[in-house]
């Protein structure tokens, strides 16, 4: 689970601070407040860590990639190149990873809890231009492990640490240096030639890549359902940017007979059983079901029911609000446990039930498969489903992260919500959710006025 996301001279942030990340957090603020900056930090991330050029530093994305961030300009805060770019990035594994000086013989350090940080700014001048690591690192429980640029030298970049409880210990011979590193992330392959003991630091850069890899993005826009949907036994990784792929997941994970555990001695349903059961509770349709259009067809069609007296009809001939959530619930449930799922705006379409009805299901992927839901969203309805499970004691505070963005002079700012035992938020900003009672207020002084006037 990712547990803490800090950013400096990203996009509209100068300085994000510290931002915890929880099995649930969101992130609420008006449009142009900087919500989705904190999301494409984490999607530049995954992409990069994807890309197969290893000589980049940052995958700013394409048309094949899930976010394009355009370049090292676009993207560092105020398009001032003369800034620092900084992402730092803390997780918690399943098992604790163990660094051994293999030198030395002993253990060096110990824990589930492990951070990468990563420092870039631009070198050289017009076209040639191009983002370089000024430094990085990886910290392991209190013991970081990294390389720092270093000017006017041949060979720029050093390792660290080099004193303390441990060293890296060279190989008898002509002190080479090292190439840049691979990606922001990587260190370069010289380093372990040339060092004994620093095999290990393998096992960092697979940490990472591992943690990014399971690391799942749907955006706001989600595609239109259609007629018929083709099949040819793929299985896909996640719903596709805008949901396209979610029929495809469902049969893929209907071939592998893919279940979903809730319990011991619980019958444990289907994914596409599942998925039902959440659209019936979620009072949108009464049964649901993906079938081939003839026996050994590849083709497939959507069918549901609105009651159980309705007539079954085609996903394109019920409300827009089905086909729209649909992405959202599958891939709470089709990706690997563990995973984090990331969601821009996934109440858009849905009547308020439904968008309340989406904490529910973040709280179940939490709860039955240790799924972590970020989502960035404007649903009022939404929050306060949230503070209505902490206040019933169905859901722990400690297990929810919210914060509401705000920008000002062009510099975004990140307010954490205290949130207590009831429910309640102690530090709500003005206009959070527009302004309720001044819209009845004026309501009212209208309705008045009208009356003077009419009598």
């Amino acid at each position: 689970m990712l547990t803490r996301l800090h950013l400096e001279n990203f996009k509209s942030w100068q300085d994000t601070q510290d931002v915890a990340l929880r099995p649930i957090t969101g992130f609420f603020g008006a449009n142009s407040s900087g919500k989705s900056g904190l999301i494409h930090a984490l999607l530049l991330l995954k992409q990069t860590a994807d890309s197969a050029d290893r000589g980049i530093v940052f995958h700013f994305g394409g048309t094949a990639t899930r976010v394009d961030l355009g370049d090292f300009r676009s993207v560092v805060h105020g398009h001032d190149t003369d800034r620092n770019l900084e992402i730092s990035l803390d997780w918690r594994t399943e098992k604790p990873i163990k660094i051994m000086d293999t030198y030395a013989r002993k253990d060096v350090a110990r824990s589930a809890d492990i951070g990468f940080r990563v420092v870039a700014r631009m070198e050289g001048a017009g076209v040639s231009a191009q983002p370089i690591v000024e430094q990085m690192s990886y910290r392991v429980g209190c013991a970081e492990f990294g390389l720092c640029r270093k000017d006017n030298d041949p060979y720029p970049y050093d390792l660290f640490p080099r004193s303390g409880d441990f060293r890296f210990v060279r190989y008898q011979g002509r002190a080479w240096g090292f190439d840049s590193p691979a990606k922001c992330y990587g260190f370069p392959d010289k380093v372990r030639l040339y060092y004994q003991n620093a095999g290990f630091l393998t096992d960092l850069e697979f940490a990472l890549e591992q943690r990014l890899r399971n690391v799942f993005y749907l955006g706001p826009l989600r595609a239109f359902p259609r007629r018929i949907y083709s099949w040819s036994g793929e299985e896909p990784l996640d719903m596709g940017e805008a949901g396209e792929l979610v029929v495809t997941a469902l049969l893929a994970a209907r071939q592998r007979d893919e279940r979903i555990s809730l319990g011991t001695g619980i019958p444990r349903p289907t994914l596409e059983q599942y998925v039902a059961k959440w659209l019936k509770d979620l009072g949108l349709i009464h049964d649901f079901r993906v079938e081939p259009v003839a026996e050994g067809s590849r083709l497939f069609e959507v069918r549901v029911r609105k009651s159980p007296k309705a007539a079954e009809v085609l996903l394109t001939d019920v409300g827009f609000g089905v086909s729209q959530i649909l992405p959202a619930l599958v891939l709470c449930f089709y990706v690997p446990e563990g995973s984090t799922v990331i969601l821009e705006q996934p109440e858009i379409h849905l009547h308020p039930s439904v968008q309340a009805g989406l904490a529910d299901v973040f709280i179940d992927a939490w709860e039955k498969r240790k799924v972590q839901v970020i989502v960035e969203s404007h649903s009022e309805h939404l929050l306060r489903r949230l503070q209505r499970r902490i206040a019933e004691k169905k859901l722990s505070q400690d297990n929810v992260g919210l914060y509401f963005c705000k920008e000002e002079d062009g510099v975004s700012r990140l307010d954490s919500l205290e949130i207590d035992l009831f429910g309640n938020i102690s530090n709500w900003p003005q206009g959070f959710f527009g302004d309720q009672f001044g819209e009845i207020a004026a309501m009212s002084e209208a309705a008045l006025m009208r009356r003077q006037a009419a009598g």
